[in-house]
């Protein structure tokens, strides 16, 4: 029977009959990066018209408080109605897929994100789009390799082109973009080659924001003050503050969402609860409301519209120091609002608020060196440096956090202060979490890739495709003449041995019972009970390949059998085999300019 093919097969084939493979990897790239920057300026775009209709409302009315609350229970319906009522979130989940899924990621991933968090976030959640976008992105890239017949490594680049687009597309930073591919998802790329299929989809991206979106849409600014050497002192200091705010912010979100998370209550109740929750903070501190980066362009500029006489914390204290306490309690609320959000059934990311804690922290330490009388610090600068000193630390992306925060201000004059705030805020981090909030628990248990190349080879192996499973095994009651048969029936030169319940008891090794082979007086009257002896260890088929290469260190055996959950022996795994895939997986980081 002959298969119809569908009229882009037609098109990939002709693409591939008349290209080089580079060539051909180039056009996908383009592709990709043009479907991921449409589709995040269409998110920006929804979310910036809901935000608008928003602020018609009399803030004095307080009416516009109640809209975190329909945001939250319009997220929680359309995911219970459409998406099966669970939807993975965020950037584990594309890490998951690289590392587990061997890159494929499910196509309703392309527009989950984008319909659930334009009700959560553009309603007033207080979350972020950009994970959201990196999702969407990777799901788009994801699936234009597949359909395009790309292989593993290649679908990996192709998901990476995808998030580069996106991020790139959010900010018009197309540097930033290539970089956050590189330094969070693509953490085991190597090869200088992939950054050119990465650049190309980031720059398209980015004309893609930059073409269609209104520059009221796009976060930019304009430096008011050059950079002070003199200022380094208190930068140093920025950094040290950034860092322990980075940690604060990670263990106070995950506390928060993981308490949320476990309430055992009806998801709409707990849609309702997590907005009123918003509800009490957004009265008393309005800027958590949202994605915040309207007030960060104000607080980054220098000059924050943040005292008003609806602002109810303000009009106890003098206007200077009572903005010192109002913003450095931003900062240590923001986490506790993300939390509240996406732990109620919404979605969004930690990438906007992180930017958004950094801002406040950076003109909560400016402003209070102003009011002391030491120094004038530059308040917008310090936003700005702060900005990026804990989107470092928040989401371990240094590099990506030192050229975003340089292509939105449109140049490199504050470059010095960034990489030195964002430097020192990631080592105090990684001092004291290997991993960060997002993938911490993946990481650990070796489900993600890392920066290590020998753990992420050793994740990409799966036990079950180095199980030999063609091994004889022997019940421990029976006698030396029937292993002797069980020998003539077989190539292997090792036997397991199982009780008299089916469980695994032990093992036998032909060199162990060489001598007795050839006395036949001994066969009827040996047990075979009285040949097993233990393995170095034992191999439980859920164990992850981190755990199987390190038994087979410690036990220094060739063989080593492997276990169901009921202790029922399944096969063995050798040492010889594992090698081999080990060689294997690393020969496929080529370059992409070497033809296959």
């Amino acid at each position: 029977m002959r298969l119809i093919k569908r009229p882009y097969q037609y098109i990939i084939l002709f693409l591939r009959s008349r290209l080089s493979r580079v060539q051909y990897i180039m056009i996908i790239a383009t592709l990709a990066g043009l479907a991921s920057g449409l589709t995040a300026v269409l998110l920006k775009t929804l979310v910036h018209h809901l935000q608008v209709r928003i602020k018609t409302f009399d803030p004095g009315s307080y009416v516009y408080l109640l809209f975190p609350i329909a945001g939250l229970l319009l997220t929680v319906f359309i995911i219970k109605k459409f998406f099966g009522g669970y939807i993975e979130r965020g950037i584990a989940m594309v890490l998951r897929a690289i590392a587990g899924s061997s890159s494929f990621i499910p196509l309703r991933h392309t527009y989950q994100h984008v319909v659930s968090s334009t009700f959560t976030v553009g309603l007033g959640g207080s979350a972020g789009l950009e994970s959201p976008i990196v999702s969407t992105g990777s799901a788009i890239g994801s699936n234009t390799a597949r359909i395009s017949d790309l292989n593993y490594r290649e679908r990996t680049l192709l998901i990476g082109c995808g998030a580069a687009a996106g991020i790139a597309a959010v900010f018009n930073a197309p540097i930033a973009g290539v970089i956050f591919a590189i330094e969070v998802l693509l953490t085991d790329v190597i090869v200088v080659s992939y950054f050119i299929p990465l650049i190309i989809s980031s720059v398209v991206g980015a004309l893609c924001s930059k073409i269609i979106l209104q520059e009221s849409f796009l976060f930019n600014f304009i430096l008011q003050e050059n950079f002070d050497y003199r200022n380094v002192p208190f930068y140093i200091l920025l950094g040290i503050m950034a860092g322990y705010t980075a940690l604060y912010y990670a263990r106070i979100f995950k506390r928060a969402e993981n308490k949320i998370h476990r309430w055992t209550i009806n998801a709409y109740t707990k849609a309702i609860a997590g907005g009123l929750m918003l509800v009490c903070l957004y009265y008393f501190f309005p800027p958590l409301f949202g994605e915040g980066y309207d007030v960060v362009k104000e607080v980054a500029g220098g000059n924050p519209g943040l005292l008003n006489d609806d602002n109810i914390m303000l009009n106890f204290l003098d206007d200077n120091w009572s903005l010192v306490l109002f913003t450095g309690l931003i900062v240590l609320l923001k986490p506790l609002a993300a939390a509240i959000t996406i732990g109620s059934g919404g979605n969004g990311g930690n990438f906007a608020p992180s930017l958004f804690t950094g801002a406040f922290l950076g003109y909560f330490l400016s402003k209070l060196i102003n009011n002391i009388g030491w120094l004038k610090m530059p308040e917008g600068n310090f936003s700005l440096v702060g900005m990026a000193g804990v989107l470092s630390g928040v989401m371990y992306c240094p590099l990506s956090a030192i050229f975003l925060i340089a292509e939105i201000t449109n140049g490199y004059e504050l470059f010095i202060p960034l990489m030195l705030v964002s430097s020192i805020s990631f080592f105090i981090v990684k001092s004291y979490e290997p991993y960060s909030m997002e993938t911490k628990k993946l990481a650990m248990e070796g489900r993600i890739f890392t920066h290590s190349k020998e753990k992420n080879i050793l994740t990409a192996m799966k036990l079950d495709e180095l199980l030999q499973e063609q091994y004889e095994s022997i019940a421990i009651d029976k006698k030396l003449k029937d292993l002797i048969e069980l020998i003539r029936k077989s190539d292997k030169n090792i036997f397991a041995v199982s009780d008299i319940e089916g469980r695994f008891a032990g093992i036998i090794e032909i060199n162990d019972v060489k001598e007795k082979l050839f006395q036949p007086e001994q066969y009827e009257n040996t047990s075979i009970a009285s040949l097993v002896k233990k393995p170095g260890t034992v191999i439980y088929r859920d164990e992850h390949m981190h755990e199987v290469i390190e038994k087979f260190d410690i036990s220094q055996s060739w063989y080593l059998p492997v276990l169901d959950y009921e202790k029922k022996f399944v096969g063995f795994i050798t040492k010889t085999r594992l090698f081999n895939k080990y060689r294997e997986i690393l020969s496929t980081y080529n370059d992409l300019y070497e033809e296959r």
